[in-house]
């Protein structure tokens, strides 16, 4: 009789027991404290607008009160050339990058599959040929590539891809016809060099590439967006990246031209290797968008046809910017012996092609 009453106090709940219970609990799926009681968070696109308000200002600010003191010979000079280099690249480079976010966008990844081939000696050419159809800028060809082969293309082929349609795309033939005015040879020997070092490389890697050198490429970020929103994505990535290496590169060339001096240069320039060497690391170190190349190097005028080529060559297919991309997509490994190869085979035919047409 005793243990009756103690069971029925055990099991009554406290006010305690009752003014706790529920705070561990979900209350239909609202959080506590709401979200509205905090700050709002703020989105990247407001940070931009406000970031972008700042640099107009500060520029207006800067040139009401510097305007007069800029007015040297070797100044105006540097901004005629970078002013000439970006109004003449800007065109190629916004219709290469609509064009290379339209492909992102809109052709689906099993069309690779249908097209390329399954053997890889027959694989690497035709993805090498696919570059002169269809355009992309060096920012976009390495995710391409890796979608490639996540579908089940071969490696080979997408490497070749990768290399091939920055460099040999009608959008970079055009831009290099317009920016050398009466030397087709110079859009001609570009194209061969450039597609003759995609594909060899693609054969090489074929033949003696191993599986544990490349790491298999993961979806990046957005790789669910399709239809526009994939195109305004590329297009907005692709048009910040190029453009910013575009404004630096024709800061870098105005200046070569204006600052160093000619003699300089012409010391450079009249050795036929060194020459070539020169501007090939010039094209690794400035990470030029291949829209735009062709009008930052015709500016160099001491240096040869041949050493043009090889900074046209050598940039689409190895720069910092794409070093560190293909790093981030496929792992240093890969990186340590894919650029030396590709930049060995890029110079070898630049020597064989440049010699025979220029």
């Amino acid at each position: 009789m005793s243990e009756r009453p103690s069971r029925a106090l055990a099991s009554a709940p406290s006010l305690g027991d009752s003014l706790a219970r529920g705070w561990d609990e979900p209350d239909d799926g609202h959080e506590l404290p709401p979200p509205e009681w905090g700050r709002p968070a703020r989105s990247g696109r407001t940070a931009t607008v406000w970031l972008f308000a700042l640099i107009v200002l500060a520029l207006t600010a800067g040139q009401a009160l510097l305007a007069g003191r800029f007015t040297h010979e070797a100044f105006l000079a540097w901004a005629t050339v970078f002013t000439a280099i970006s109004l003449q690249a800007l065109p190629f480079l916004v219709f290469g990058v609509a064009l290379s976010a339209a492909i992102t966008a809109f052709v689906p990844a099993r069309f690779w599959q249908r097209v390329v081939p399954r053997r890889a000696a027959l694989a690497v050419p035709v993805a090498g040929l696919s570059g002169a159809v269809l355009p992309g800028c060096e920012c976009a060809s390495v995710p391409v590539a890796g979608g490639l082969m996540r579908r089940g293309v071969a490696p080979a082929a997408a490497l070749t891809f990768l290399l091939a349609a920055p460099a040999i795309n009608p959008v970079v033939v055009v831009a290099t016809v317009v920016a050398f005015p009466g030397q087709p040879e110079m859009a001609l020997a570009r194209f061969l060099a450039s597609l003759a070092a995609a594909v060899g490389v693609g054969w090489l890697w074929a033949a003696f590439g191993r599986t544990d050198w490349l790491r298999p490429p993961r979806a990046g970020h957005g790789a669910d967006a399709t239809g526009w929103r994939a195109f305004v994505d590329a297009m907005r990535h692709d048009l910040m990246h190029a453009g910013g290496f575009l404004v630096v590169g024709g800061l870098v060339a105005a200046g070569v031209n204006v600052l160093v001096p000619r003699d300089w240069l012409a010391a450079v320039a009249d050795t036929p290797v060194l020459s070539v060497l020169a501007m090939a690391l010039l094209a690794v170190v400035l990470s030029i968008c291949s829209e735009a190349d062709a009008f930052i190097v015709v500016s160099f005028t001491e240096f040869s046809a041949t050493a043009k080529l090889a900074f046209l060559v050598v940039g689409p297919m190895i720069d910092l910017k794409l070093i560190a991309l293909q790093a981030g997509s496929f792992g240093w490994a890969f990186v340590r012996r894919f650029v030396p190869l590709t930049l060995a085979l890029t110079l070898l035919f630049t020597f064989l092609i440049g010699g025979w047409l220029l």
